[in-house]
Order: structure tokens, then sequence, then C-alpha cells
């Protein structure tokens, strides 16, 4: 990209004497083609077709439930705040125009990529939609589904516009995540040469925007899906599928409904998947590349205009941090909503409705209660009365715990609400319990996470100590913090799931046998609890990449030094509130997991017509038994998969930095007048290299997770074909072991032969029968070796990189020797380690053990 001549000309006087001016990474603003269309649309017939848009939401809600109209009611109430808030932080001062053009070109650069990712990704949507679309039109059908006029046609079409739907929902929700993001930064910048409270309002208040339009359109983007297929499928009028019909076994009631959404989460998981990965690599690539060669080789501090790589560092920010968590919560919330309807659908044959229902009513009292907490942190004191700089965390905090507060009255005001039965008066309370159970489990994550990552606590510390010995024991002091820092989260989660599971089952509620029926919905209750502040939660994640970003871009336009105070003294607490809510995901997603797997054999056994599970959630002679080979097998490759998966991903960070690191020095060789303010740095090949870089590296992880459950599932069904049939000629005995040698080969060779021995595995199963239910047990036990496996490997990675990143932070307040120190330049090398596990490969995996989960749910059938 051509850069001004004044740029290029060194000889036009020293750079800082000069007027800051930035390139552009495009030559004009990114606007989607929705908003473009819009915008075209004369306002009084936008406004009419809105009021009809409403019109027609209510009329669908009012038809199903008075409860789907409450829902409503309190989205699209959030929703007018959000405008508020949005409207409220864009009325703030952009500061000098040196911050403005340093802005300009991270908004500029995040949305280039941004448009270039998400474009690949709806490439990748449409193909697998497709593929959706074929298997579902060749897959069995349940006698429900028939007797009810759901055949294999109209199957297909829900689910694919129901995945359809949540993908584009999910982009929607990275997109406005980075959209408030690249606008808020620089205000936070000029907020901070007034006062610290001011910037951290209107920081605050920047994510709490992003946070409620996310959980608002998870919340209202599957209660209208709900509500649609209600009404379309004619439920509960004679003749039409019920909302819950009985399979073959009367004491296992199975909820058609909910299953149709497993579409919508399997679609978010999907965007969430790559765009946390194409995230993760552009953000920690470019910061990796700037801090080796920036801070270490050439000595000059963190986001110095002279950096070739800063900008990209900065931009990296907005589109892994933001839209990539953005994405992340999105898929979480509908995740857990979904697994929690199909376990309440389980329940409503012979107890209410709003058992189905009851998620949807939490998360929308989440938008109210996050509301709050958002809004009771206020600029209180006189910008123009220099003060004491308060502790951002404990403001934070406080705002957390009103958040906190009201969650436990509106989640116990739910379950009174929704949850009373006459069959079991007392049931309610314990599902309150549960609920409760879940929030303190929220809260004990996050101190946690806080413990283990925050520098005024003994962990970090003694981590930044280590580095004054050298880079090799601050690495292995990282590692041991992160393998110590799982057990607790781990003992944590086994006591809540325990309790509430103990909660449920002696709720009172029980089958037509008398066997109690509660224990699985008590943790779907739990995991609500815990993502009941999920918007205050994301509000705060969010807070922190802005604040990143505040601090670059005073650097970059040489504030004075008090200023470059207050930003550093955010982005430390915002490197806290990241790490805490990565915690709080993969906390979330431990428990979410567990329900989509119970989901997901709950599926198995309507189809497959046999039962999975016992009265009393108890597995029985169909049980997941890793005695068996193929079964064990199983579980084995889960747990391959999340370390080949982890490997490939901190891999792709590894290629891309190398590319930045090269072309980095290159630049400083090549112009030395960079180092000495007479040159400009091409900021934009930097940009360039790490977008093409990490668009090109995302696919393998990524088709990685996708392909795996589809192969091993599979494979199995091959092999049993083969194993049971006997009485097949010699000949033919011979050709099946060749297919199954070439099935194995296949997994190694490429992606097309693992789809090709899938079909062939597929028809050796349609030929002969094998065991029963071998190929969904075995994708059974990949998913529960996967989570387990899934949820240490996260702890770890986002815990020590974490406490790397803040150890460093400490070292530069000027402790053990300061910055350019040798203490310092060990703390950089332990934080450039942490960053691909920090926000790339950590972060992916809580999307990873929910999108394993999802994706076994929507193509169970081919594994029967």
């Amino acid at each position: 990209m051509m850069m001004d001549d004044d740029m290029e000309n060194g000889g036009l006087g020293p750079y800082q004497d000069r007027p800051r001016t930035f390139p552009n990474m495009r030559s004009k603003p990114y606007v989607p083609m929705i908003f473009r269309i819009l915008m075209r649309i004369n306002i009084r017939v936008l406004f009419v077709l809105l009021l009809l848009c409403l019109g027609v939401v209510f009329y669908i809600g009012a038809s199903t439930s008075p409860i789907i109209v409450f829902v409503f009611s309190v989205c699209i109430i959030t929703f007018i705040l959000s405008i508020y808030l949005c409207k409220w932080v864009l009325s703030k001062d952009e500061g000098p125009p040196e911050m403005a053009q340093i802005s300009d070109a991270i908004r500029d650069g995040a949305e280039g990529f941004f448009r270039t990712q998400y474009g690949t990704i709806s490439k990748m949507a449409c193909l697998l939609a497709l593929v959706i679309f074929c298997i579902y039109l060749f897959r069995n059908t349940t006698p429900q589904q028939e007797a009810s006029g759901i055949g294999r046609s109209n199957s297909a079409c829900i689910t694919v516009a129901a995945f359809l739907l949540g993908a584009l929902c999910s982009g929607i929700a990275g997109y406005v995540g980075m959209w408030v993001s690249v606008r808020a930064n620089v205000r936070v910048s000029s907020a901070a040469r007034r006062s610290a409270r001011e910037a951290l309002q209107i920081a605050v208040r920047a994510g709490g925007f992003s946070a409620i339009v996310v959980v608002g359109m998870a919340v209202i983007g599957i209660a209208i899906l709900y509500a649609t297929f209600y009404v379309w499928l004619g439920v509960d009028t004679p003749g039409s599928m019920k909302v819950t019909d009985c399979s073959l076994f009367t004491d296992r009631p199975v909820a058609n409904l909910p299953l149709l959404l497993v579409g919508y989460g399997f679609g978010a998981s999907f965007v969430a998947l790559f765009a946390q990965l194409g995230g993760g690599i552009y953000t920690k690539a470019a910061d990796v590349g700037a801090d080796l060669v920036g801070k270490v080789e050439q000595g000059i501090p963190e986001d110095d205009p002279r950096n070739p790589a800063v900008i990209a560092d900065l931009v990296g920010d907005n589109v892994g941090d933001c839209a990539a968590r953005g994405a992340d919560l999105f898929e979480s919330i509908a995740a857990e909503i979904i697994s929690a309807m199909i376990l309440g659908g389980t329940m409503v044959q012979r107890y209410p409705s709003g058992f189905i229902l009851f998620p949807l009513v939490v998360h929308s009292f989440d938008l109210v209660i996050s509301s709050i907490g958002i809004l009771s942190i206020r600029s209180s004191r006189d910008s123009s009365v220099k003060a004491p700089i308060e502790d951002p965390m404990a403001i934070l905090q406080k705002g957390y715990s009103v958040t906190i507060v009201l969650a436990v009255l509106t989640f116990g005001a739910s379950t009174r609400w929704l949850l009373y039965t006459e069959q079991a008066p007392s049931a309610w309370l314990n599902f309150a319990l549960c609920g409760l159970v879940g929030i303190i489990t929220a809260y004990i994550f996050v101190w946690i996470t806080k413990y283990y990552t925050d520098y005024k606590h003994e962990p970090v510390r003694a981590l930044a100590l280590s580095s004054s010995t050298g880079h090799g024991t601050n690495i292995i002091a990282g590692v041991s913090l992160g393998l110590e820092s799982t057990a607790p989260p781990v003992l944590v989660i086994s006591v809540s799931i325990v309790s509430a599971y103990w909660l449920g089952q002696t709720s009172g509620l029980v089958d037509e046998s008398g066997n109690p029926i509660g224990g699985l919905f008590g943790t779907a209750v739990a995991t609500m609890g815990m993502l009941s502040t999920a918007a205050y939660v994301l509000t705060m994640d969010m807070f922190g990449p802005i604040a990143d970003n505040a601090g670059g871009i005073v650097e970059m336009s040489q504030q004075p030094e008090s200023v470059r105070e207050i930003t550093d003294v955010l982005d430390a607490v915002g490197n806290t509130t990241k790490a805490t809510t990565k915690g709080f995901a993969i906390g979330s997603a431990a428990l979410a997991s567990f329900l989509l797997f119970s989901a997901y054999m709950d599926e198995v056994a309507t189809f497959a017509q046999e039962p999975f599970k016992q009265a009393g959630n108890y597995l029985i002679d169909c049980q997941v038994d890793i005695a068996i080979p193929e079964v064990f097998v199983g579980g084995l490759l889960g747990s391959m998969l999340i370390f080949l998966f982890s490997g490939w991903a901190c891999s792709a960070v590894g290629k891309t930095a190398q590319e930045v690191v090269n072309e980095v020095r290159r630049q400083f060789i090549e112009r030395p007048g960079i180092m000495e303010y007479k040159e400009k740095p091409d900021y934009a090949r930097c940009v360039a290299i790490v977008a093409s870089a990490s668009l090109r590296e995302m696919i393998k992880p990524g088709a990685l997770a996708i392909i795996s459950p589809l192969v091993i599932g599979g494979w199995v069904l091959a092999l049993e074909g083969e194993k049971n049939d006997h009485h097949i000629p010699p000949l033919s005995c011979i050709s099946f072991t060749h297919l199954s040698f070439l099935w194995a080969l296949s997994t190694v060779v490429s992606a097309f032969r693992n789809s090709v021995a899938l079909v062939l595995g597929q028809l050796v199963k349609f030929a002969h029968e094998g065991h029963a239910l071998l190929g969904a047990k075995v994708v059974a036990a990949l998913l529960m070796f996967a989570t387990v496996s899934g949820i240490l490997m996260a702890l770890f990675l986002n815990t020590a990189g974490g406490a790397w990143d803040n150890a460093k932070k400490f070292i530069e307040t000027g402790a053990l020797g300061g910055k350019g120190s040798d203490t310092h330049k060990a703390a950089v090398t332990g934080d450039t380690v942490g960053d691909p596990f920090k926000d790339t490969a950590g972060p992916s995996l809580h999307v990873l053990i929910k999108m394993l989960a999802t994706i076994t749910l929507v193509m169970a059938p081919i594994f029967l």
C-alpha cells in the first residue's frame, strides 16, 4: 500500500515535530451490505417496516405463550437501553487529531479483516449447510416426527434454516463487539487526559452495549425460532406434534420441539470457532512479533509508534478479543439455553411447560440486572479535580456484586413463577438452590482466576520474581502455575455438579413409575445460574481490549506520562478481567457440555428406539462402557483431538509471528531512520501479512474439529459392519477388510477420503446390522474424553497465559528493575509464550468442546 510522501521522506524534520499522521488500512470505511441497504430506505418506510416486524413477532409470541411475550418485551427494552449506551459513548470527544488518526487506522484495519474473515466463514457455512441438508434427506426419522408430518425434507429444511440463522446471529454478535470497540478506544484515551474514573466509565458502557446486544440477540433469536416452529407445526392442536411425545419408553419422555433448535446452536458454534481461531491467530501473532523485536531487540516501549507491527497489534485486540469473544459468549449462551430446553422438555409431560421456557426467562432477567450493574458505575468525580487513581478492579467488583445480588433475587422469583407444580410444591425451592449453586460457582471461578492472574496476589508476584534468574526459570514457573491452577476450578465444578444433581433428584419430581427425574434438570438450572450474570461478565471482558487499545493510542500519540499511567492501570485490570471471564467461560462450558451430552443420549434413544439410559438417569445395559475396545479408542481419540487442536492453534501463531518478526526486522534494517523518528514504518505491510496468514492458518484446526466426530463415528460403523457379518461370502469379507484398511488410511491422507470412507462405512452398516448403538457409544466416549481433557487444557492455557502477562505488567510498574531490565526481558519472553495460550488455543477450546456436542447432536442419526 502506498503512503504519503511526507511519511516516506525523512528530510522534512524530526518526526515528533511534524503533525502525526497515520495511514488508513482501507481507502474508505467498510459498511456491511445490510446497513447500506437500510440507509437507502426512507426513514418513514423503515419505521413502518420495523413496526410491522415487531407486530409479527409479538403475534407469534402471543400465539405461543405469554412467557414468550415477556421475553420479547424485555429484549426489546434492553435493546433500546443499548442504543442509549451507544449514543452516550459516541457523544464523547475523540481527543486531539493525532488520536483520531490512529483510531481511524485501527478501525479500518479491523473492519477490513473482519470483512475478509467473515466472508470466508460464510462460504464455509453455506457449504456445510448443504452437507447437513443432504445428510438429513437420508437420515432416519422418529415415529413421532412421521406422525406429526415432519418428514425428512421438512426436518432438513428446519435444521438448515436454524443452522444458518445461528451462524448469522453469531456473526452479527462478533461484528457488534468489534464495531463498538474500535470507536470507544479513542474516547477512552481522550477521557484519560481528564480522569481515570471517566475513562473507566466509557470503557464499561461501551462493553455493556456490546454485551446487551449479544445476550439479547441470543435470547430473542432462540425465542423467535421456538415460537415460529410452535406456530408453524401447530403444536398442541389436534393431530399435530405435541410439545412432548412419548417415545417407545414411557418413562423417558422426549421433547421434539426443542430438539429442532440444535441446528441454531451448531451454527453459532461453527462461526464462533473460526472467529476465535482467526482472530486469536491475528492478535497474538502481531503481539508476539511486535514484542520480540520492539521490546527485546530494540528496547522500545510497548505500543511505540516506531514499531511497524504496532497497528497490527492494536487491530488484533479488536478482531481477536472483541469480535471473537462476542461470538464466543453468544455461542455459550445459545448452547446452554438449547440444552436446558431439551432437558426441560423431558419434564413437561407431567409438569408445566415453564420447564422448557425457563432458560429464556432467566436470561431475560440477566439483561435487566446486568444493565443495572453497568449503570451503577458512574463518573462521580469532578474531572477538573486531580484525585488519586481509584482501583478500577474494585469499582468493577462493586458493579458485579450488585448484579450478583439481583441475580439471586430474580432467579428465585423465576423458579417460583415457572417451576412451581402442585405435584411437588417444594420443587421450585430446590431448583432455586440449584441456581444459587451456579451463581456461587461463577463467583468462585472469577475469584480463583483473579487470584492466579492478578499481580496483587502471590502467584503472579512469585512468577515475576522467577524472571530475575532468567528466561528459563520464568517459563518453568509459569507452566507450573498453570498446571496448579487447574485443581481449584475442577473441584468447584465437581462439587457444583454433584450438589445441583442431588438437589434436583430430591426435588420431588418423578415419572409415572415413581422414579426421580429432576437430577439432570437440576444441573441445567445450575448452569443457568452460572450464566445468569453473563451480560455483566461479557462487559468486563470487553473492557479489557478497549482499555488496551486506549493505552496504545496514548503511547502512539505521545501523550504525557500521567495519561499513560492511567491507561496502564486500566490495561492491567483489563488483563485480569479478560482472564477471569475466560475462567468463567470454561466453567460454563463444562456445565453446558454436561447438559449437551445428556441431550445427545436422549436424541440417540429417540431415533434408535432403544433405551440409552434407565429411569433415574442411570446408565444400564446400553451404557458407554470403555471396556469395549472401540469405545475406549473413541475416548482416546477425543483426548488426542484436544491436544492436536491446541498444538495446531499455537503452531499457527508461531508461524505467523515468524513472518511478522522477519518483516519488522527488515524495516528496522532498511529504514534506520525509524528509530530516530525520521522515517515512518510501513504499518500496512504488517497488517497485510498477519491478515492473510491468520485466514490461511485457521482452516486446519477448524476442519479438524468438524470432521473428527464424523470420521470416528463412521469408522466404527465400518468396522462393526465387518465384524458382525457372518453370512457373506469370503471374497466379500476380504473386500470389507480392505475397506476398513482404506478407512484407516484415509484418516491420514485427506479429508476427501474421509468423506468417501464415511459413505462406505454407512453402506456396510445398512447392509449388515452391528451391535446396538456402538457408533453412538463411540461418539459419546469421544465427547466425554474430549470434554474432560478440553476443560483441563483450557484452564491451564488461560491461567498460565494471563499470569505471564501480568507478571510482565508488574515488573513494568517499576518492580524488580522495571522496564528494560534483564528481568523485564525474561518476563517478555514468558508473555510471548503465554500469548497463544490465553488468546488463541485456550479460548478456542471453550468453543470446541461445545461444538463437538452440538455437531454430534445434529449428526446423531448417522451414527446409528
